[in-house]
């Protein structure tokens, strides 16, 4: 049910909420009737209605009881007062305290749906701004939904089209930087949901109790800095769809509270008793293997299973070297739109050098090194002496951009060659260990700022610090690092 005709009639005396339901109803509106103050609360959280239209005099909680209530709960709800000629002035101090508008019996029927149908407008529009709001920055990269000609990416492109029209729950795995996200965009994009909002929450980037209020929402007073109440992701995802991205990274205590809403559609706001319900579809990301966490106990089980009902692997970059080319022309083409300057192109050595590459941070790492290239050159074409260095050593990548913006160094045939052997001997040693070393030799080029390196890598912050303390627990690496 859409959010622009669902109303609450609220009033103790059946005749006159069968009336104003009836009319209501006749006008298009789905109806839902509450006959006190208490079961209009109850109501209200369990079919969040677009509008509630409540009579003044009730016995118990009277209409401004009810009004303080509703508004607590959720201060963009429009609340119409329904008063007889001797209450206008009560009224009045109503809508100073919150009320969206009054009606004043006795009225005509389209008087009351004209005064209805605005509170209901005025709950859509103010719905699609916080939603905007929460969506500000994310980028939508949904133009050109997935890039690459692949066997396995025409694999993935399948697999979306089959499942994008469900409303089961999506679980995306896959290495940092290929791509998890835009898969899910292009999900949302060819879904039956696609005009309701996407939002998205990064798991890893938020504490446990900040990760709680994203998620679900507080109460105004739940906590200290809580001096407004907030809805969460989830409530402002409803009727769309809602990307956790690194899901692993929730703990125990919220992994619970998460399976409820997926099994239920039903949770509380941080700090209230009152139940919401919610229609959202999940998609989660991970870029570990959920069997190997629930194995280790870090990751419940019933949890996993209820996110894995559709699984999307994602395969590396290193997989698909012959997506290469299109991805480095789509990078550079968006980035000369951006920049208003010509486009760039690399030329057939540089590319060659490309698709030889491990691609430890796959796609987000091409396109990093895509935008270096195209700020950094002093040609239309791109050759491989410029990207030779930085594909050799991250660590160096940082010194190198200084000299670059003057002239690239000279490269001595010697050099090419000992550098090109040492990339061809990359891709034999195993994955981990050539990203453990990029991430130390980087972690000691910044003199152990894990800020600044985590920034050159592309990383987050917080999956550098997890990568460093399994590698300490496991003596890989020095426990000064």
């Amino acid at each position: 049910m859409s959010i622009s005709d669902k109303v609450l009639v609220v009033d103790d005396k059946q005749m006159m909420r069968d009336s104003v339901a009836c009319t209501l109803q006749r006008a298009g509106f789905t109806v839902i009737t509450a006959a006190d103050g208490a079961a209009a609360i109850k109501a209200t959280a369990r079919h969040r209605p677009a509008a509630v239209i409540t009579d003044l005099k009730m016995p118990e909680m009277d209409g401004l009881e009810l009004l303080k209530r509703l508004i607590e709960a959720d201060d963009q709800l429009p609340v119409v007062l329904m008063t007889a000629h001797g209450n206008v002035q009560t009224a009045v101090e109503a809508m100073k305290r919150g009320a969206f508008d009054f009606i004043q019996k006795p009225f005509e029927g389209d008087q009351l749906v004209v005064v209805m149908e605005r509170a209901a407008k005025h709950r859509k529009l103010m719905a699609e701004n916080a939603m905007l709001k929460a969506a500000a920055g994310q980028e939508q990269e949904v133009g050109t939904l997935l890039i690459g000609r692949s066997r396995v990416m025409r694999q993935v492109a399948a697999q979306i089209r089959q499942i994008a029209p469900s409303h089961a729950t999506v679980l995306i795995n896959g290495e940092s930087g290929v791509g998890k996200e835009v898969v899910a965009r292009a999900i949302h994009q060819h879904s039956l949901r696609r005009d309701q909002p996407m939002l998205c929450v990064n798991c890893a980037a938020l504490s446990g109790g900040l990760l709680e209020s994203e998620l679900f929402g507080h109460e105004k007073g739940a906590f200290t800095g809580a001096d407004q109440m907030r809805k969460g992701r989830f409530e402002l995802a409803d009727g769309g769809t809602l990307l956790l991205d690194e899901v692993t990274e929730i703990g125990p205590e919220l992994q619970a509270k998460l399976l409820r809403v997926l099994q239920e559609g039903e949770f509380e706001r941080v700090g209230s008793s009152v139940t919401q319900r919610v229609d959202v579809r999940v998609i989660a990301t991970t870029n570990r293997r959920l069997q190997d966490a629930v194995a280790r106990g870090e990751f419940r089980q019933d949890l996993f299973y209820r996110l894995n009902v559709l699984p999307i692997p994602l395969p590396p970059l290193r997989e698909r070297p012959e997506d290469i080319a299109m991805l480095s022309e789509h990078f550079l083409e968006r980035i000369s739109r951006r920049e208003g300057g010509s486009p760039r192109s690399f030329t057939d050595e540089a590319m060659k050098l490309l698709q030889q590459y491990a691609w430890p941070g796959n796609v987000r790492e091409l396109r990093n090194i895509c935008e270096r290239a195209a700020v950094l050159a002093p040609r239309r074409e791109i050759g491989a002496e410029m990207l030779e260095p930085w594909l050799m050593s991250p660590s160096e990548q940082i010194p190198q951009l200084a000299q670059a913006s003057h002239a690239a160094p000279p490269i001595t045939p010697t050099v090419i060659i000992e550098r090109q052997t040492a990339l061809g001997a990359l891709p034999v040693r195993p994955l981990e260990e050539v990203e453990r070393d990029q991430i130390v030799r980087t972690l000691d080029h910044f003199h152990g700022n894990r800020a600044r390196t985590a920034r050159a890598l592309g990383i987050g912050v917080r999956t550098l610090g997890l990568k460093l303390k399994k590698w300490k627990a496991e003596d890989l690496i020095p426990q000064s690092a």
